[in-house]
């Protein structure tokens, strides 16, 4: 199989990472795709990413999109939240990712990639060395070209959490006390 597109790991979402690890574990620097790992396609940020930007930087992360899309797409998502960014990044290839932990100051060993896409996001990141996370899709509603390389990605992830055993990881449940009465 062609390990190439295997992720480190696997998420049910961006919002269920827990970021504050990542960080005692020694990593500076967050690498996000745009478009279905953080908001649906072309869609700008709500709530939830916000939160998450503001909480990033309270952990003293730096981040950068890093994204295929042109300049106007990408430039306006990034001045919402005073990231970095890398547009026409040419995902899979390794330029866009080295172009955005220099942009960051950081290096292969500190920086985590988040994207949920096989075929670009997660082979362009482990070309570069990077420690890869997917996240499954926020949308189903996507352009032709992207619905036709999901129907590829799925052995591929099916055979990465059925025969190597992995798992996809969610978000912690809240432990919630119980009141008695």
């Amino acid at each position: 199989m062609a390990r190439f597109l295997f992720p480190t790991e696997y998420y049910d979402s961006t919002y269920s990472i827990d970021f504050e690890k990542y960080y005692r574990l020694g990593y500076r620097g967050v690498i996000f795709d745009i478009d279905n790992t953080l908001v649906p396609h072309n869609a700008m940020h709500d709530q939830r990413s916000r939160a998450l930007f503001k909480r990033l930087k309270e952990i003293g992360f730096k981040f950068c999109f890093v994204s295929n899309n042109k300049e106007p797409r990408v430039k306006s998502f990034n001045d919402e939240v005073n990231g970095c960014y890398v547009y026409k990044a040419g995902k899979p290839k390794t330029r866009g990712f080295r172009e955005a932990m220099k942009k960051m100051g950081t290096s292969t060993r500190n920086t985590i990639f988040v994207g949920d896409q096989l075929y670009t996001d997660i082979w362009g990141a482990n070309n570069a060395r990077l420690h890869s996370i997917l996240v499954k899709q926020i949308d189903k509603k996507e352009e032709i070209q992207i619905v036709l390389k999901r129907i590829i990605e799925k052995p591929f992830i099916w055979f990465w959490l059925h025969v190597l055993h992995h798992k996809m990881k969610t978000a912690p449940t809240k432990k919630t006390s119980s009141s008695k009465h």
